[in-house]
C-alpha cells in the first residue's frame, strides 16, 4: 500500500497516528492509532484509508465557494436566515461542486488498492465523516456528521465523500459549533473509507471503558443489537447490555461478567440491496429477540480491548464495535474519548434523594444519578419541536441529534425506546440532564402538562412518578474525610446502585444481602423453579417469560444472582466483600413467584423458619444448593476472591455444625481456596456461646436490629412498640461489649452491619472504645458517622 507522499490527500490509516488529529480529524486519527499501535493486543480493525483536512480546504478552495458559505453564516448570526435554510444553503453549495482531478484520482486508486487488500472487485466500505475539531475532551459530536454504509463502486464511493463534505453543515453541527463556540471555517473534514463489516449478518454495539452513570473505573460496559449499530445510536432498539470487571481480567480462568441483560431488540438494521437505499429496517426473529448478540468469551475479549484501548490512550473511552458475519470476528470500527467522566472531580459529588414514599408510574434505564421534576412537555415528532417549553420534561419516542437544541434546555428526559448508549442517552449525559430511556410507553401513559417527577437517584434503573415528589440534594466533599483506624465498610443491598458509591473511601462491603437480588431481580422462588410441578399454571408461565435467555431455570437462578453478587462486590475491590446467605422469612418468600406452593403459614415469622434452619432442611436443601452454586461461581468462575460468606440467624452451635456441613457438600468449604466463613451475631445464644462460634467461624458481624428484638423480646417491626426498641438499651449495648471481647479473645475478626451505627453517632462512639474491629454503614451516613468514628478514636487515645 501507498505511503505519505509529499502532499497527500489520502493516507493509509496504518500510517496516522493521535498525532495526526489536525490533519485527520479525531475519529480518523484514532483509528489510525488503533491500527497502529494496538494490534500486539489482539485488537482489530478494518483496513482503510483517510482523505486529509488539507484536501477538503483545496476542495473550498478550488470551487470558490468559502466566501459564499461566510456570509450565509453572517445572515444567521444576524437573524435574516433561519438555522434550516443556512444548512440547507451551504450544503448545496457544496454538493454541486466538483472534486479536483488529483483529489478524485487518490480516491480512486486508493479504493482499488483496497479492493486489492481484501480480494474483491468492488469492496463494500464504509464512509464516516472525521472532523477536526472533534473528539475533544468536554466536547461530542456524536451523530453531527454523516456516515454512508455499504458503498460500492468508485462513482457511489466519490458520491458518499461529497456528502460526507456535505455533513459538516448539518443544521445540528451548525448549533453545535455555535453553542460550543468553535470557528465553523476552523474545522476541516476529513473522510475515512473503511473496509465494510459485515455487522449486518451479526451484530454490533457501543463498548464505554468506564461505568457511563457514576464514572466508576473499574468495569466495561456495552451494548448490543442485532444488524448495523445505527439502530442503538438511534435508541431505536433496546440493546442487550453487558457489564464487566475490568481488574480480574487478567487473572487465569477468571471470567468477571457482571451483568447480562437480554434486551428486547425489536428490529435490526441491514443493508438494501436494492431501491437505491444503504439501509433497511426488518423486524428481528423470535430467536433473536430472545437470545444474546454475544457468547461470554467474545464479551470477554471485547472487554480486554477496553482495557487496552484505555490503557495506550491513558483516559476513559468510548468505542465502537462490529462483529462480522462472515468470519464471526469482532472488530473496533470507532474510538474516542469518553467526554463526560473522564475529566471529572473525583474529590466530591452530589447525592440525590428522594424524601417522600411513592410508587413509581413506569421504569427505564436510569441516565446521570440526578432527580429533576416538572411538567411534561410531549412531542412525538421532530418536526414539532419548536412547540417545546423551556424548563419542561421532554417525553418522546426518542431522539438524534436534531432534538439537541431543545434537550440542552429541558429540566429533564424520557424516551419510549433506546439504552445506556442510545442518542438520548449519550447527549443528556453531556448537558447533565436526567433521562429515563427506554421506558416502553411512557408517550402513551403521560400527556401533555402533566407534572412528573424522574428519578435517577437509585442505580441503572429509573423512575417516574406521576406529581412532584419531594427529594433532597446533597453536596459531599470527601476530601474532608479524616483516616480512621477502624475499618468503615458500606452495606449494600442494590446491585444497580452499588457503582454510585465508590467514591467514598470504604474498606469493603460489610454486608451485602442475597434476599434483595432475590426479590428484586430474580423474582421467583428457587424450589419452585427446580420443581415447576408444584407451581400453578400462571405462575409457570411467568417463570417462563423471566428466564429467557437461559439454558435452563436453575442456570437462570444461578447466574443472576451471581452477577448481582459480583456487582455488589466490584466497587471496593479488593477489600472484602461480605454476602449474607438468604434471609427471607416464610410470609416474605411466599411472596416471590411460585413461593406460596412452598412456603409453610407461620404466626411468627420473625422467629420461624428463617436463616440457617432452612440451608440443611428438606424443605429448602436444593435451593440452598443453587444459592452454594452462585457463590461458588462469584469466587471461582469471575474471580472475586474477596467474597466472605456469612450465615444469618444461627441458633446453636450444633446447627452450625449442619450448615457447615452442607455448605462444604456443596463445594463451599471453610479454608479450601480462602473461603471465609463468618457468622451473624444477633441471637443472644451467639453471644452467650461466642467461644463455641468461634471455633467454627472466620468472624462475627453484629447484627443489632434483631439482637435488640431478641434481648427486649420487642418485634421490631411492631408499631405499638416503636417506642421501646432501642439499640441503645443497656442490655443491648453489654451483650455487645460481651461479643466483642469474646471474639477478641478467640482471636478472630468482628464487626457491626447493623443499622444503630447509622441511626446514632454516640453508638458508633461506643463501639469504637469497646475496640470493634469494623463498622459497616449505610450510603447515606458515612460522612458524617466517619467524622463521629474518627473523633471518638481521638479521645479513646487519650
Amino acid at each position: 500500500m501507498s505511503s505519505k507522499g509529499s502532499n497527500p490527500a489520502v493516507i493509509w490509516l496504518d500510517q496516522l497516528s493521535i498525532d495526526d488529529v489536525p490533519s485527520v480529524g479525531g475519529k480518523n486519527a484514532s483509528l489510525g492509532e488503533l491500527v497502529g499501535r494496538l494490534g500486539e493486543a489482539g485488537v482489530r480493525v478494518p483496513q482503510g484509508f483517510a482523505t486529509t483536512a488539507q484536501a477538503f480546504r483545496d476542495f473550498l478552495a478550488a470551487n470558490d465557494i468559502t466566501g459564499a458559505m461566510q456570509e450565509q453564516i453572517r445572515l444567521y448570526r444576524s437573524g435574516e436566515k433561519t438555522l434550516q435554510d443556512t444548512g440547507h444553503s451551504i450544503r448545496e453549495l457544496i454538493l454541486a461542486s466538483k472534486f479536483p482531478d488529483d483529489f478524485a484520482q487518490q480516491i480512486r486508486q486508493a479504493y482499488s488498492q483496497l479492493a486489492e487488500h481484501v480480494q474483491s472487485r468492488d469492496p463494500a466500505v464504509a464512509v464516516r465523516s472525521s472532523a477536526t475539531a472533534e473528539d475533544l475532551p468536554g466536547a461530542s459530536f456524536a451523530g453531527q456528521h454523516e456516515t454512508f454504509l455499504n458503498i460500492r463502486g468508485e462513482a457511489a464511493l466519490l458520491d458518499a465523500c461529497l456528502r460526507c463534505f456535505a455533513s459538516l453543515f448539518t443544521d445540528r453541527a451548525i448549533s453545535y459549533r455555535e453553542t460550543k463556540g468553535f470557528d465553523h471555517f476552523a474545522v476541516a473534514l476529513s473522510i475515512g473509507v473503511q473496509q465494510m463489516v459485515r455487522s449486518d449478518l451479526a451484530g454490533s454495539g457501543v463498548l464505554f471503558t468506564i461505568d457511563t452513570e457514576s464514572g466508576f473505573p473499574g468495569v466495561a460496559t456495552m451494548s448490543a443489537a442485532w444488524g448495523l449499530g445505527e439502530t442503538i445510536v438511534q435508541g431505536a432498539v433496546n440493546p442487550d447490555r453487558y457489564v464487566v470487571f475490568k481488574p480480574l481480567l487478567d487473572t487465569p480462568h477468571a471470567r468477571p461478567i457482571i451483568e447480562k441483560t437480554l434486551g428486547e431488540k425489536a428490529i435490526r438494521m441491514i443493508y438494501a440491496e436494492e431501491g437505491g437505499k444503504q439501509t433497511r429496517i426488518v423486524p428481528s426473529t423470535e430467536d433473536q429477540r430472545q437470545s444474546y448478540v454475544l457468547n461470554d468469551d467474545e464479551i470477554l475479549e471485547l472487554g480486554r480491548w477496553a482495557v487496552a484501548v484505555e490503557k495506550h490512550y491513558g483516559r476513559p473511552m468510548d468505542l465502537e464495535w462490529a462483529k462480522d458475519g462472515d468470519n464471526g470476528l469482532l472488530y473496533l470500527v470507532q474510538a474516542r474519548p469518553e467526554t463526560i467522566h473522564g475529566d471529572s472531580n473525583q474529590a466530591g459529588f452530589r447525592r440525590y434523594r428522594l424524601t417522600a414514599d411513592a410508587e413509581p408510574a413506569l421504569s427505564g434505564v436510569a441516565i446521570g444519578s440526578a432527580i429533576a421534576s416538572g411538567k411534561v412537555c410531549l412531542i412525538r415528532d421532530a418536526s414539532d419541536i419548536a412547540h417545546f417549553q423551556d424548563g419542561s420534561i421532554l417525553v418522546t419516542g426518542n431522539t438524534d441529534p436534531d432534538w439537541v437544541p431543545i434537550m440542552k434546555r429541558a429540566a429533564g428526559i424520557v424516551t419510549d425506546r433506546g439504552g445506556s448508549t442510545s442518542h438520548a442517552a449519550i447527549v443528556s449525559r453531556e448537558l447533565g440532564v436526567p433521562a429515563v430511556v427506554g421506558t416502553g410507553k411512557a408517550t402513551e401513559i403521560f400527556h401533555d402538562g402533566q407534572e412528573i417527577t424522574l428519578s435517577c437517584a437509585g442505580g441503572d434503573k429509573g423512575l417516574i412518578f406521576d406529581g412532584l415528589i419531594d427529594f433532597d440534594i446533597e453536596e459531599i466533599d470527601l476530601s474532608a474525610l479524616p483516616d480512621t483506624r477502624t475499618g468503615i465498610m458500606l452495606n449494600i443491598a442494590d446491585p444497580a446502585a452499588a457503582f454510585q458509591w465508590w467514591r467514598l473511601p470504604a474498606k469493603g462491603v460489610g454486608l451485602a444481602r442475597m434476599e434483595f437480588i432475590i426479590n428484586n431481580l430474580i423474582k421467583v422462588h428457587p424450589m419452585a423453579l427446580l420443581h415447576p410441578e408444584r407451581v400453578s399454571a400462571a405462575d409457570n408461565r411467568h417463570i417462563r417469560e423471566l428466564v429467557r435467555g437461559h439454558d435452563n431455570p436453575a442456570d437462570y437462578f444461578v447466574d443472576i444472582l451471581a452477577r448481582g453478587i459480583g456487582r455488589l462486590a466490584a466497587p471496593f475491590f479488593p477489600h472484602p466483600a461480605i454476602v449474607r446467605l438468604s434471609d427471607f422469612k416464610t410470609n416474605e418468600y411466599a411472596h416471590l413467584v411460585g413461593g406460596e406452593a412452598f412456603e409453610p403459614k407461620e404466626e411468627n415469622p420473625m422467629l420461624g423458619f428463617r436463616g440457617a434452619s432452612r440451608y440443611y432442611d428438606d424443605r429448602y436443601r436444593d435451593g440452598f444448593a443453587l444459592e452454594c452454586r452462585a457463590l461458588r461461581k462469584v469466587r471461582e468462575e469471575m474471580g472475586f476472591a474477596n467474597v466472605i460468606v456469612m450465615v444469618p440467624f444461627c441458633r446453636t452451635p450444633a446447627e452450625a455444625d449442619r450448615v457447615l456441613a452442607v455448605m462444604a457438600e456443596n463445594g463451599l468449604r471453610r479454608g479450601e481456596n480462602g473461603l471465609q466463613i463468618y457468622m451473624m451475631c444477633e441471637i443472644p445464644s451467639n453471644v452467650l456461646l461466642a467461644e463455641q462460634f468461634a471455633t467454627r467461624f472466620d468472624g462475627f458481624s453484629i447484627g443489632s436490629n434483631d439482637l435488640t428484638q431478641l434481648l427486649l423480646g420487642v418485634d421490631r417491626d411492631s408499631e405499638l412498640l416503636s417506642a421501646m426498641f432501642d439499640e441503645r438499651d443497656a442490655a443491648v449495648m453489654q451483650a455487645i461489649s460481651d461479643a466483642i471481647r469474646k471474639a477478641h479473645a478467640a482471636g478472630i475478626k468482628i464487626g457491626i452491619c447493623g443499622q444503630a451505627p447509622s441511626n446514632y453517632p454516640e453508638f458508633a462512639e461506643f463501639l469504637v472504645h469497646e475496640g470493634i474491629d469494623s463498622i459497616s454503614l449505610n450510603p447515606d451516613s458515612f460522612v458524617k458517622t466517619s467524622a463521629a468514628i474518627a473523633a471518638a478514636e481521638g479521645s479513646a487515645a487519650q
